[in-house]
């Protein structure tokens, strides 16, 4: 199943708080009424490690980049684009998020090729 990821900096002018009652509230039903969306999930970051082993580095606490990342389960990307073209995304999301919510953002579109879950 295809996935968007979102890993975004709120505005400096944003509380967490607000952000995510806006989420609840707005968001995150606009997104799930859209056709090709299966699942949202919203990710407060508190954290992080970071290491890289072609050097040999080992693994060190530090900051997320990013405070916050979201994670759309898709039916299929060309679906998600014809949603991300919408009138609902294009009018009532998109440029609520980008004037009043959003700052650094970056957003990805991968093909999930492992799922696991513990038994």
């Amino acid at each position: 199943m295809p996935k968007q990821i979102i890993l975004y900096n709120l505005r400096d002018d944003v509380k967490i708080e607000d952000y995510i009652k806006w989420c609840h509230e707005f968001k995150g039903p606009l997104l799930l009424g859209l056709k090709s969306v299966k699942s949202f999930t919203l990710l407060k970051m508190i954290g992080g490690r970071k290491w890289n082993g072609q050097k040999g580095e080992s693994p060190e606490e530090t900051k997320s980049p990013f405070q916050c990342i979201g994670i759309l389960d898709v039916t299929s990307r060309e679906e998600w684009m014809k949603d991300v073209a919408s009138e609902a995304y294009q009018k009532d999301f998109f440029p609520k998020f980008f004037s009043n919510w959003g700052a650094d953002t970056y957003a990805i579109v991968g093909d999930e090729v492992y799922h696991g879950e513990s038994e």
